[in-house]
């Protein structure tokens, strides 16, 4: 039925004609989510038939022997970073929300850097600081006379506390940014009431503020340990022998892919059962406030002793997880400023290529499925979207092992055919042009452009839609002329995420890459591993820089919404005020 609004000939007869399941567009966008499923359905089916089809006795002894030891290293680092994350977000987003205190808005901003940083830079720049003869042993030898390492006592980094405490300094934001911005909007009614009853500081924070901040928690504490999970960089340079870093040598050193698969399939165990953990924190218990326009709480002043260790509390997670290393790394790329890895360029080159290529594809797949959303009724589309952000749960060793099988056959299939047209013998075309870099790449980042899309249809409200397909416009219309133009600063966003994140991808990249191709990811790793980091220190240095760009981003975009939300706050009080006086 047509509104009365518009005249009967503002339809089109031929808008009127076509309807919505006979539009290319449309086509197109069913196309999308069908290949975005696709791309992660197959990968998974991939590694099961190479784990259940495989010849898996020549690693038997891996199963037997290491699985339950690196099962056992797993389950220890990710239940010790998730106690250090936790502790470590939940408190800085409690002390900078509720308390005042010398530095607090320059340090709200400084507890997200860490985000820049990938954790095996972290790792790398603190095994270096605090070597044997790093800056840290040798200024405690002068300090108490020792002559020689033996004379003392020391802590080694390379151990799993050192793990555990590194990988908690750089992956607590995950859970900070949630928790602080849920304090942020809790009801000042509440905690007042609460300090009306005699109710402390800390049992406020136990009773109220933490059973509220669940959910976040929840939330935050899994894409934390998802992380340490994919982490291979880390872990095998501070000796921790995780699942992710035994996939890795058993694919590598051992050559045998059956043996990387089964492995794999355990390693989605762990993903799974953090999904499903996750999933049940956040529903089991709700909370929410009675009033219609809660007031966030006024911060409490913290003055003296107080407020110092409030102001220290806050500033040792950035110093530790981004200040620095990011300062040992630039000192270190100042020393070697003249003796410039002479592949540094083409290091340069492939992350771009690599990481730009898969930017591309992945934001296109991903706006073409969040738009599908948006466009197509009913629950498939919606489905779609889920089963294709769940690659950013898959470990990039898993990611990589999975593509092997189906890469090499469609090579040799391509090789064959490229044969039989053309003669003379082909070799691995798809694998030495990198082309399960940017598959992998699109696998694990494809969820990022679905959420940075569907976050940009947010603020476009479905009566845009409605009007103008009353106006006559097709979806294809619909979608070029006015959701995509509308959808530019999430495009960019979306397509800013997907780009570093690629760019700091190891595992991934480093089971895919072509031979004797690098990246600074990879160049890094390489450095490491040979016990020169120092000579990467420049190409350390790029990642990081890169990596701060969408952190001082997100940091602009959450200060100009708390500032909005302020002002909103403050209007409603005036009017409230002027009312209450007329």
């Amino acid at each position: 039925m047509i509104p009365a609004r518009f005249p009967p000939n503002a339809i089109s007869g031929s808008a009127r004609r076509a309807g919505p399941g006979r539009s290319r567009a449309v086509v197109a966008l069913k196309a999308a989510a069908a290949f975005g499923v696709l791309l992660i359905a197959l990968p998974l089916l991939s590694l099961a038939w190479i784990a259940i089809g495989g010849d898996l006795s020549p690693v038997r002894h891996v199963f037997s022997i290491v699985l339950p030891a690196a099962t056992a290293d797993t389950a220890i680092l990710l239940a010790g970073v998730g106690l250090v994350t936790t502790l470590l977000g939940v408190g800085a987003a409690w002390l900078v929300t509720a308390f005042r205190f010398p530095g607090r808005g320059f340090l709200a901003v400084a507890l997200t850097l860490p985000l820049a940083v990938p954790t095996y830079i972290i790792a790398y720049c603190w095994v270096e600081i605090l070597e044997p003869f790093g800056p840290v042993q040798t200024a405690y030898r002068a300090l108490f006379g020792f002559k020689s390492r033996a004379d003392y006592a020391f802590p080694d980094v390379r151990s799993m506390p050192g793990a555990i405490l590194l990988l908690g300094f750089v992956l607590y934001p995950y859970v900070y940014l949630p928790v602080r911005a849920l304090f942020a909007v809790q009801s000042a009614s509440l905690i007042e009431a609460a300090r009306t009853l005699g109710a402390s500081p800390a049992k406020i924070f136990l009773r109220i503020a933490l059973p509220m901040a669940r959910p976040a928690v929840a939330l935050g504490l899994s894409l934390a340990l998802l992380e340490a999970l994919n982490d291979i960089g880390a872990a095998d340079h501070l000796g921790v022998r995780t699942l992710t870093v035994t996939v890795y040598t058993t694919w590598l050193n051992r050559g045998s892919l059956p043996g990387a698969a089964a492995l794999s399939l355990v390693l989605l165990a762990f993903v799974t059962m953090l999904i499903l953990v996750e999933i049940r924190s956040r529903g089991a218990r709700g909370f929410a406030s009675s009033a219609k326009k809660p007031r966030a709480q006024d911060p409490t002043p913290l003055r003296g002793l107080r407020g110092m260790a409030a102001t220290c509390a806050c500033a040792l997670p950035p110093l530790l997880g981004f200040g620095l290393p990011a300062a040992f790394l630039a000192v270190e790329a100042l020393k070697r400023g003249a003796r410039v890895d002479p592949g540094l360029s083409s290091q340069i080159l492939a992350t771009v290529v690599f990481a730009g290529t898969a930017t591309l594809l992945t934001l296109l797949l991903g706006a073409m499925i969040a738009t599908a959303v948006r466009i197509l009724p009913g629950r498939p589309a919606a489905a779609a979207a889920r089963i294709a952000s769940l690659g950013y749960a898959l470990p990039g060793t898993v990611v990589a092992v999975a593509l092997l099988g189906p890469l090499a056959g469609l090579d040799n299939l391509l090789a064959e055919a490229l044969s039989a047209l053309f003669g003379g013998r082909w070799g691995l075309i798809l694998t030495s042009a990198g082309a399960g870099v940017v598959i992998a790449y699109m696998v694990r980042f494809v969820g990022i452009a679905v959420g940075g899309v569907e976050g940009g249809f947010g603020g476009v409200s479905r009566h845009v839609d409605d009007a103008a397909r009353t106006l006559g416009h097709s979806p294809g219309l619909l979608i070029r002329d006015i959701h995509w133009p509308l959808l530019r600063p999430a495009l960019a966003s979306a397509a800013l995420l997907v780009f570093v994140d690629a760019m700091k991808e190891l595992p991934a990249t480093l089971l895919l890459r072509p031979l004797n191709v690098e990246t600074l990811a990879t160049a890094v790793y390489a450095h490491a591993g040979r016990g020169v980091f120092e000579d990467g220190a420049l190409a350390s240095l790029l990642i990081v820089l890169v990596g701060l760009v969408p952190v001082v981003l997100l940091t602009r975009a959450s200060g100009e919404a708390a500032a909005a939300a302020t002002r909103r706050r403050e209007a409603d009080s005036a009017s409230e005020t002027a009312a209450l006086q007329s």
